[in-house]
């Protein structure tokens, strides 16, 4: 509440804010130096940055497309696998229990895993004119 008063004092003693003295000090090298130079920069650096952007057009490269879509039908492959492989382990081990009822969900994992495996992998690979191996 104090700092408060201080700030709007009445009497004509000082009518500075209180400014820490690294901040006075800053002040003037920013308005002296470093706004003018960024002003007399800025419109060559605009032009340089577009300068770069229009030589790059025309360049792009999507030869490591192939390889990414490659990767995405190889992970395919292992997912449908393994969730495939994990479904029947999940629904064998409940039938073997006695417990048919219980293994349904397994058995739809496991078709799950299959459809991931056929389906996901031949569209990817058709996106990227490969066949499955």
């Amino acid at each position: 509440m104090n700092r408060v008063r201080r700030l709007f004092r009445s009497d004509a003693s000082s009518n500075r804010l209180p400014i820490p003295p690294g901040i006075r000090r800053a002040q003037p090298f920013l308005k002296d130096t470093l706004f003018p130079a960024i002003r007399t920069m800025a419109p060559t650096l605009l032009a340089l940055s577009l300068t770069s952007v229009a030589h790059a057009q025309g360049t792009m490269d999507f030869s490591g497309a192939q390889t990414l879509m490659t990767t995405f039908k190889t992970f395919a492959i292992y997912a449908g696998a393994v969730i495939c492989f994990g479904g029947l382990i999940f629904a064998g081990i409940r039938m073997m229990s006695g417990r048919f009822q219980d293994a349904i969900p397994g058995l739809f994992g496991a078709l799950f895993g299959a459809g991931v495996l056929g389906w996901g992998a031949g569209w990817i690979g058709s996106l990227t004119g490969q066949t499955m191996q």
